[in-house]
């Protein structure tokens, strides 16, 4: 069998044996080429005759194909290539400020809505980094796990005692879990040093996924509560409606929420750290700058506020790349004035 590539006047023995109804087989062997390459350029080359309403195998089609996939295979990679450095400096300023390829491939429409040169997948952004030739630049370290294998972690136990006036998230509207009104949050602490024993308290808005994170200096119940009047009680009522916390010891003390704010807290299952995926999920994003085992003794307020708004200033894709600061202060203002039934 041949090694050669397919030349012009095989794909014209091709066409005209195939118009005979010769089969795959024997087009291979009268061309001395094995039957896998003649069915490959069969599926290639054929073109649809609207006059005889069927696909058929045109030889100049093939052709052409080939010609444009030899161009093709010369192009320098878009990253690589001198014209689009403005596009690459794109891409490494947002992988330095901590964005996912994906976050960065939604956002270039959004930024630059009608220069199509600035465009590029995430699977190319992630072939570039991994490229050899971006070995020494080590971009990779940019990305959320740093590794090519992903583990999951196990969460933080839950505390086993009775909640005072627990409500299960069973008894939630549904409006809460479909995501159609502003307002509703989900909570957690997050563990600092475990002998030092204290942590940072988050609140996420479920529509706009936008952090609120106030630093602890116990994990405690008295120190939970107190970081969510702080949080909330800014915002105005219609912005601020329920929250969904986990069982933990510091979550005894919701009830000040109902008194003070009028928020109604609802608890998840048991060890069903699913049923408040959002708080989960950002909370690894801000693992990503203290990680397990952080010591936030000398971890200031402004230094956590700080942290908070670079997570809140990149896009999201179930947004549609919109950023959750951008997100929230929209529905903000467009609820704004709005009065919220007892």
């Amino acid at each position: 069998m041949g090694a050669k590539k397919l030349t012009e006047e095989d794909r014209d023995e091709i066409a005209r044996l195939d118009s005979q109804g010769c089969r795959v087989r024997e087009i291979a062997r009268q061309l001395g080429r094995s039957p896998s390459t003649i069915s490959t350029e069969l599926k290639a080359g054929t073109w649809h005759d609207d006059s005889v309403h069927k696909k058929v195998y045109v030889a100049i089609h093939a052709q052409r194909l080939r010609k444009e996939r030899a161009k093709a295979s010369h192009k320098q990679p878009v990253l690589t290539n001198q014209k689009h450095a403005a596009l690459r400096a794109y891409v490494e300023q947002k992988l330095h400020e901590g964005f996912s390829p994906e976050q960065i491939s939604g956002r270039l429409p959004k930024i630059y809505p009608d220069d199509l040169s600035m465009r590029i997948s995430y699977e190319t952004i992630y072939a570039w980094i991994y490229a050899p030739e971006q070995a020494l630049d080590k971009f990779w370290e940019y990305l959320p796990r740093k590794q090519k294998k992903r583990r999951k972690r196990p969460g933080r136990k839950v505390h086993r005692s009775h909640i005072p006036d627990r409500v299960s998230i069973h008894k939630r509207p549904k409006a809460v879990a479909k995501r159609k009104q502003f307002g509703h949050y989900e909570g957690d602490s997050v563990e600092g040093k475990r002998s030092v024993g204290d942590g940072i308290h988050t609140e996420v808005e479920r529509v706009s996924g936008k952090l609120f994170a106030n630093k602890v200096k116990h994990i405690s119940s008295a120190d939970a509560v107190k970081a969510q009047l702080t949080m909330f009680t800014p915002l105005p009522p219609h912005a601020r409606r329920t929250t969904t916390l986990d069982n933990g010891k510091e979550n005894h003390e919701h009830v000040k929420l109902k008194h003070q704010l009028r928020m109604q807290a609802y608890f998840a299952d048991p060890y069903s750290s699913y049923q408040r995926g959002c708080n989960e999920n950002t909370n690894g994003l801000l693992r990503r700058y203290l990680p397990k085992q952080t010591d936030f003794t000398n971890l200031t307020q402004v230094e956590l506020d700080d942290i908070v708004e670079e997570i809140n200033n990149r896009p999201r894709k179930r947004l549609d790349f919109y950023t959750p600061n951008e997100v929230f202060s929209s529905k903000l203002n467009k609820l704004r004035g709005v009065r919220i039934r007892a």
